[in-house]
């Protein structure tokens, strides 16, 4: 893995091969995508909402345009891109389940990483403390935090199931490394998927 980009990052781009071309939505300052750019025959695009992201990945030489991941995608013809990825920011999303379709739509695999929240110590935070978990993984409060949808790795798995869409890889991570599959949904922090539809 990549020691400069965050571990789902590292896990993303580890597994994106040569020439393809890509949309990094909710891409941040365009990390994921500078560590791409040096790779042959890349076409790296990205969207992001928060302007001031926009502008350091656009200083950066990145391709990067402000947009909405909920109102925007669907501006994109079918099948623009090789990968769309979506980094821990699905559940920042209105209709998660709207935004998977539509990246599955504008791109023949999706790569979907986002914080687990039934890891074990979420569990223990609501059960002995009677409150939302604050981590350093998750650590804005309830009132503050951009996190509206809370789903866990099996609410992921269930809702790809019910869609139809094939997993080709899962990638489970703790403190920053790869963990086993086994009981991901209490002992990962976090999940990252590649899609098929």
């Amino acid at each position: 893995m990549n020691d400069q980009l965050r571990p789902d990052l590292a896990v993303i781009a580890g597994h994106i091969p040569d020439a393809a071309r890509i949309l990094d939505v909710g891409c941040g300052d365009g990390a994921l995508l500078a560590a791409l750019k040096d790779k042959p025959g890349m076409d790296l695009r990205g969207l992001e909402i928060d302007p001031a992201n926009v502008a350091t990945a656009v200083a950066r030489g990145l391709s990067v345009v402000q947009g909405d991941a909920d109102t925007d995608l669907g501006y994109y013809p079918d099948d623009s891109f090789d990968y769309a990825i979506l980094s821990q920011t699905l559940q920042t999303t209105r209709r998660p389940d709207l935004v998977m379709s539509e990246l599955l739509r504008i791109a023949s695999h999706a790569f979907v990483s986002f914080p687990n929240f039934a890891h074990w110590r979420g569990r223990l935070s609501l059960a002995f403390g009677g409150r939302m978990p604050v981590t350093k993984l998750l650590p804005e409060r309830w009132y503050d935090t951009p996190n509206i949808h809370h789903l866990t790795i099996d609410d992921f798995r269930t809702l790809v199931q019910e869609r139809g869409w094939s997993v080709e890889g899962q990638w489970f991570l703790n403190k920053g490394r790869a963990t086993t599959h086994t009981n991901a949904n209490l002992f990962a922090e976090h999940a990252v998927f590649l899609l098929r539809s």
